[in-house]
């Protein structure tokens, strides 16, 4: 009676410890679940890339999370296949800090930062002393310092890291321009009040801001494009190469070109 007691606990306390430590993916298992934050990737996952997984006879779920931090724990955990919300440096960066074996499987067209005004109908209009707002993230900072020294509005120091460059690294500044870093989140707002605003893409959409409305829009490195991601483990898995196919076919760059307008592309793409 105890050995019998014995074995049935053991039993229990196995099958326990397999469901805590994820779902492992069979390799003929044609069902994939998606981790997304809501918004433009969301919808590029449920008009551009599931559709063309469901013709290969998957059988689809999107995860929808509220924050950056959920979908690659969620994805470290087995919950979720791959996911779809973030760009290289995010991912690398987080994966490092987290001590998590995640790799970028492809790269998305990409809602890219831009600048916006409701006072100056091109870049060359902005005025002597304007008022331009940026991020105050130093990733999203640096990126909007880019877009600005490439139009000629500054010029930042060249002993300072690009990626890394603040407000404070302006080293030439001929039209006098004031720069303030606020949050991400409240740049579209600031479009009203501001002369000149520097707005990340997924804060532009989720806004309701038209990406073609910008001066001009950023002309993103590939590292700052979005990217589906997988497990490690998983990048040669036959799921993560039919994803790959998916994006990679004219189908899905007609939905991008028709839904998406003023994503820019990656290099692949071009």
């Amino acid at each position: 009676m105890k050995k019998l007691l014995l074995t049935v606990l053991i039993l229990v306390l196995g099958a326990a410890l397999a469901a805590c430590g994820g779902k492992e993916k069979a390799g003929d298992d044609k069902t994939l679940t998606f981790g997304a934050t809501a918004g433009p990737y969301s919808d590029m996952l449920k008009k551009a890339i599931i559709p063309g997984l469901e013709d290969k006879g998957y059988k689809v779920t999107v995860t929808e999370f509220g924050d950056y931090i959920q979908p690659n724990n969620a994805l470290n955990d087995g919950n979720v296949d791959a996911n779809l919300f973030q760009h290289t440096v995010y991912l690398e960066n987080f994966a490092k800090e987290n001590n998590m074996e995640l790799s970028s499987l492809i790269v998305v067209p990409t809602a890219p930062l831009g600048i916006y005004s409701k006072k100056f109908e091109s870049i060359d209009d902005i005025a002597d002393g304007s008022t331009v707002t940026i991020p105050n993230d130093p990733v999203n900072a640096a990126r909007a310092l880019i877009v600005l020294e490439a139009n000629g509005l500054v010029e930042i120091d060249p002993n300072v890291e690009p990626l890394k460059a603040s407000e404070k690294d302006i080293v030439k500044n001929p039209k006098n321009l004031v720069v303030t870093p606020i949050e991400a989140a409240q740049l579209p707002r600031s479009v009203e009040s501001a002369d000149v605003a520097a707005v990340p893409g997924n804060f532009a959409l989720a806004a309701s801001m038209n990406l073609t409305d910008a001066l001009v829009l950023e002309d993103m490195p590939d590292q700052f494009r979005n990217v589906v991601a997988v497990k490690t483990e998983n990048k040669d898995e036959q799921f993560a190469k039919d994803i790959i196919e998916v994006i990679e076919s004219e189908q899905f760059e007609k939905v991008i070109d028709s839904d998406f307008q003023g994503f820019g592309k990656p290099a692949w793409m071009q």
